[in-house]
């Protein structure tokens, strides 16, 4: 983007009596500066779309060169409106004469200029999303309504740009981060532009695809009230499934798969650390959907594996979900619920267990549900007063066998 960036100075005066006549003057000619700045800003707006308009409607031949005009003029109406914010805004928000929304207005654009000294790639696709959303909803407040409607076509066009870039960069830097929090830090930024999308664009773009619009309302749901940390896990998995039809090319495969396996991580988690019993089930319900979810619209389309016996191991589960269905239509919801928690647990147990020990928690929680689905059976423990008496030795090694088969209830398979 090629909008200026102004330096700012802000002097702590004292309020003298060339301080007040100073202020005064600025009260008088503030609305002057107000004024004339929002008609440039009203001029730029509509060079640029009509450009835009040009550029959508010109030959094949000529599409190159209505595109750079295009750019062009859009660069300019950028820089009008940070002019606007900069010289306008500014001034009246010293003066105190600045209403709610233009102090708000100045504060969110500061935070996006601090993002300049961190991520300058970052910093120039929030910047243009946040001048382009200070236009639409000032326009929007003005009640021209078909002004608006011309606009909001440009502004839909760059806005998706903007997200793609802002999503395929986040992509890229993902794999760099080398600490935990970064990474944490990384995975947040993909989930909150992609919330963003959402809630700010989706909204205003005229959608066929029932499957999009059906995930989109259960989205909205969780657009009210306070959420608790399974709803919010709950809300990301929604969101990663928009995403696989949106930004196939953004967020490619390989990160999704990364966001897919966080998710499924941060599920199992709460499963363990969580003492409350219904958000435990609810913990666990959400990581049968993320499970189902996460083989359907990611794993099924997977085109490079890591290796062929990882590709051999999810066809073969791939064929298990397939024969669940027959057990749908012969037996009905319930047995076909049962059976399809236990593979989903048994796949998901194999898969854990390559970590050695690492996630002892969850497998014996997944031990515990098994029994309860009837799927494995518990042995009993062994008690020492009904042991015969042995040798200091033995009796040290059957002490700690018993310490151990305390430590974790033990499972078998049932017959």
């Amino acid at each position: 983007m090629g909008a200026e960036e102004k330096s700012i100075r802000v002097y702590d005066t004292r309020k003298t009596f060339f301080a007040r006549i100073g202020s005064t003057v600025s009260k008088i000619f503030a609305p002057t500066k107000v004024g004339f700045n929002n008609l440039v800003v009203n001029i730029k707006r509509n060079s640029m779309m009509k450009n835009y308009k040009n550029m959508i409607n010109c030959k094949e031949d000529k599409k190159e060169a209505a595109e750079k005009k295009f750019e062009d003029f859009y660069t300019l109406y950028l820089e009008s409106i940070d002019q606007l914010l900069v010289e306008t805004i500014y001034k009246k928000v010293i003066i105190n004469t600045a209403s709610d929304f233009e102090k708000d207005a100045l504060s969110k654009y500061y935070n996006v200029i601090h993002l300049k000294e961190v991520d300058e790639i970052e910093y120039k696709y929030k910047k243009q999303q946040y001048l382009l959303s200070l236009d639409y909803n000032s326009l929007r407040e003005s009640n021209k309504t078909k002004q608006l409607e011309e606009y909001t076509q440009v502004y839909l066009y760059e806005m998706e740009q903007l997200y793609k870039g802002l999503l395929k960069h986040y992509s890229i830097r993902l794999p760099e981060q080398k600490l935990p929090a970064d990474k944490e830090n990384m995975y947040n930024k993909i989930f909150d532009t992609l919330e963003e999308y959402v809630t700010n664009i989706i909204p205003l773009k005229d959608i066929k695809d029932e499957e999009l619009i059906k995930e989109c309302s259960l989205f909205e749901t969780y657009e009210v009230g306070k959420l608790d940390q399974v709803d919010v896990l709950d809300k990301r998995m929604i969101l990663l499934g928009i995403s696989r039809k949106l930004f196939v090319h953004s967020l490619p495969l390989i990160v999704a798969e990364r966001c897919y396996v966080k998710l499924l991580k941060d599920t199992r988690n709460l499963i363990v650390d969580t003492k409350v019993s219904r958000k435990r089930e609810n913990a666990y319900q959400l990581l049968l959907r993320l499970i189902d979810q996460y083989n359907q619209k990611l794993l099924s389309v997977k085109i490079y594996w890591n290796n062929n016996e990882e590709k051999a191991e999810y066809n073969k589960f791939a064929n298990k979900c397939k024969e669940l269905e027959k057990v749908r239509e012969e037996k009905g919801l319930h047995e076909y619920d049962i059976k399809k928690q236990i593979l989903y647990i048994r796949e998901d147990m194999k898969i854990l267990s390559k970590y050695n020990d690492k996630y002892y928690r969850i497998i014996k929680f997944y031990k515990g549900r098994l029994v309860k689905l009837g799927d494995m059976k518990q042995i009993s423990t062994y008690r020492t007063e009904n042991l015969p008496v042995m040798s200091a030795e033995a009796n040290q090694n059957l002490s700690e066998i018993i310490k151990e088969s305390k430590k974790e209830l033990i499972n078998e398979t049932a017959c």
